[in-house]
């Protein structure tokens, strides 16, 4: 009698190719022969990649859930209130030394939502020699808050939503909003930044302080 025929070795780019998903013509093939022989190291091999799948499955959905317990680190970072975006943005120095002295800060700190139209520090320079200095003085804080309230909207109004209107303010006085083309005016004052985003609503950045009605 003959010797045992040797095993089947799988052929070893076919095999790759498997593992990696390949669809090409070098898989593993289907169907050898008819001999016993052959058809036990078929069964044997079809049992190595059934095992190999398992695996990889195994690998896969293992990797999948170590990631859904880690923090997104392509996520977009969660926005600060009001004062904590103005402050980070490190253009409304005036305005939030301005909040501060008239006790405004907290207000902007709540829930709201809120828009806030924030002059900044080019604006606040604009302003007359002096006008800073003794609008941050303690017997004018008064004063201070109702420029500052003249500054502040209720509700999230995003410059989609903006157009030729009045708009009343925290301070109970009315803006003059005007769309322009693809500029907005508040009053006298152009946007030039918009939608600033803030967990507690949004702020547009404006070039020119607003000055809230004498009456």
């Amino acid at each position: 009698m003959g010797s045992n025929p040797a095993p089947l070795a799988a052929p070893e780019s076919g095999y790759t190719s498997w593992l990696a998903g390949s669809t090409s013509s070098t898989l593993w093939p289907v169907e050898w022969t008819t001999s016993p022989h052959i058809k036990t190291n078929k069964q044997k091999t079809r049992n190595i990649m059934i095992k190999q799948l398992a695996l990889t499955t195994l690998i896969g959905l293992t990797t999948i859930s170590s990631l859904a317990g880690k923090p997104n680190e392509t996520r977009m970072p969660v926005k600060g209130d009001i004062i904590a975006t103005a402050k980070s943005a490190g253009m409304f120095k005036t305005l939030v030394a301005a909040l501060d002295a008239a006790d405004k800060t907290k207000m902007l700190q709540e829930e709201g939502p809120y828009t806030v139209f924030a002059p900044s520090d080019e604006a606040f320079a604009k302003l007359p020699a002096g006008t800073v200095e003794d609008l941050l003085k303690p017997e004018n804080k008064e004063k201070l808050g109702k420029l500052l309230a003249y500054h502040v909207m209720m509700g999230k109004v995003m410059a989609a939503d903006v157009k030729t209107m009045m708009a009343k303010t925290a301070n109970g006085a009315e803006l003059d909003i005007k769309v322009e083309g693809e500029a907005v005016m508040v009053n006298n004052a152009k946007i030039v930044k918009a939608d600033v985003p803030a967990s507690n609503g949004v702020i547009h950045v404006i070039d020119t302080v607003l000055m809230p009605p004498a009456n």
